[in-house]
């Protein structure tokens, strides 16, 4: 009987520690948008984990950040930022653009091993 008082005390303090030890690990990678143009234009981050990307946009104007192949599409404001979530990937190069202006493009390379940019 004491066991099972103790079960459901004890899921909860492991849930909460795995909740607040991945929250911690969650350091986002940021991708910038100044003067019409992606900075970096390419990012090289790690293949087979998800990852929190931030899109941070230093221009008036709007943007769209879209990837086929991501399959994303977010409307970033003019100076502002929003946050997305890709992968895990599996290596190779996954293209961007902005839809609002196809010349503005970008990419991310997923490779084993690697550390991921921020």
């Amino acid at each position: 009987m004491r066991i099972s008082l103790l079960l459901p005390a004890f899921l909860a303090g492991a849930f909460a520690i795995n909740s607040f030890a991945l929250a911690a690990d969650e350091t986002p990678t940021v991708l910038t948008i100044r003067n019409g143009k992606f900075e970096p234009n390419q990012l090289t981050l790690p293949s087979g984990v998800k990852l929190k990307l931030v899109v941070r946009n230093l221009d008036a104007i709007p943007a769209e950040f879209e990837s086929y192949d991501l399959s994303r599409e977010v409307v970033v404001p003019g100076h502002g930022e929003t946050a997305i979530y890709i992968g895990p990937m599996d290596p190779g190069s996954y293209q961007f653009f902005n839809d609002f202006n196809h010349e503005m493009q970008g990419s991310i390379v997923a490779k084993p091993g690697v550390k991921k940019e921020n």
